[in-house]
């Protein structure tokens, strides 16, 4: 794939992510999805993990400063802005 196209992959997750839309999951990551920063692996953590951020920060929302692409990597530099809510506790 190329370096736009696969720039084109991280733009798209970031905006669906803003409308809080899980379902691009499934679409666009991998089933091997790992994410170090919070031990979690597979879709289902990942989308257990974004519904989390959005029931913590309902206006939750990243902006892409920055991207490079080289091969089948992109790094991305996010902005992200966000009011904690209170009194989440089910």
């Amino acid at each position: 794939m190329s370096l736009e196209k696969n720039k084109a992959i991280v733009r798209r997750f970031v905006e669906e992510f803003n409308k809080r839309n899980l379902a691009i999951i499934d679409e666009l990551a991998s089933p091997d999805y790992v994410d170090h920063d919070h031990q979690l692996r597979g879709l289902e953590g990942l989308k257990q993990l974004m519904t989390i951020e959005f029931k913590g920060f309902p206006d939750f929302h990243m902006t892409i400063e920055d991207m490079i692409a080289e091969g089948d990597r992109v790094w991305v530099r996010f902005k992200e802005t966000g009011r904690i809510q209170e009194n989440i506790v089910d």
